[in-house]
Order: structure tokens, then sequence, then C-alpha cells
């Protein structure tokens, strides 16, 4: 095992279960959902036309993509500050693994302020030089009870 990643293990393993916080707000407008729909060719009328949107969607106005949502979990997340940034220490790149479980408990109405919150699940050794990190993220919405999005996130850092 890499001594980077062997430190870098032992401290994961102290956080396992304990919340990093809470990163900052950021708001998807209308644009960003736009975008997104060009992007992913879903044009569902509920994301990209307020109008009509207003008439007939139970929300009453548009609201971002689900997928929209879990996508930003990467950028929401890079904003929460890193309780152990002595475990970055040797760490060549990350790469997202994957995803064991996803919900979508709430929609984000467009113009609305999203958030993440972060907690370790599970750490542990995938290679000599490779630990896997299992985080619960959660996407808030401002001044809403319901997160948007509640996703178990695998990420795969790899060590020089």
């Amino acid at each position: 095992m890499s001594e980077n990643a062997k430190a870098a293990l032992e401290l994961y393993k102290q956080r396992i279960g304990k919340s990093d916080g809470y990163g900052e707000w950021f708001e998807v407008d209308q644009d960003r959902i736009n975008k997104f729909a060009d992007a992913t060719l879903d044009h569902q009328f509920i994301h990209i036309d307020p109008e009509r949107s207003a008439k007939l969607s139970p929300y009453k106005t548009t609201i971002a993509h689900g997928f929209l949502t879990l996508s930003l979990i990467v950028y929401l997340q890079s904003t929460i500050k890193n309780p152990t940034p002595e475990a970055a220490k040797g760490v060549m790149m990350g790469v997202n693994y994957g995803l064991d479980k996803v919900r979508f408990p709430a929609p984000v109405p467009v113009n609305s302020k999203v958030r993440a919150e972060r907690t370790l699940l599970e750490a542990e050794l995938k290679a000599p030089n490779t630990i896997q990190l299992k985080q619960k993220v959660t996407v808030e919405i401002e001044g809403s009870d319901k997160p948007a999005c509640v996703a178990e996130s695998l990420t795969r850092m790899i060590y020089a």
C-alpha cells in the first residue's frame, strides 16, 4: 500500500459517520435549466416553458431536471470545507466511480438556491494506491423542509 494512501485511509476512517458540514448556496436559474435541457435533449415543458408550467404544472413554475440537480453535486461538494486536508497529500486524481442510491424527494423550482451537506459513510482500500469513499450527499433547497436530492456518491482517490 502507498504510504500516502495508508495515512489517508486512517484519517478517513476517523471521519466515518460524521458530517463535513454545508457548502455554499448556488442559484439554479432558467438559463442553466435550458442549457441542461439542450445538453440532454430533455425538453419537457415543466423544465423549459414558464407559461405552460404556470398553467399546467402542479409546481406552477419551471423546475430543474432531477439529473441537473444530481450533476451539481460535484460542484456543490467542492464548496464544502475539507475537514481532513492532510488526507489529500499525494492524491494524483479523484474519480467519480458511481452512485449506490439516489432519490429526488422534492423538485427544485427555478431561481431556487441549493447547497450540499456531506457525510462520509465508508472508506475502503480498493488497490494499493486507491481509496474508495462512499459519501451521503444531501442537496438542500433554501426555505424547503424536504431535500432536492439525497445520493450515496462513490469517489475513488488515487494516490502517488
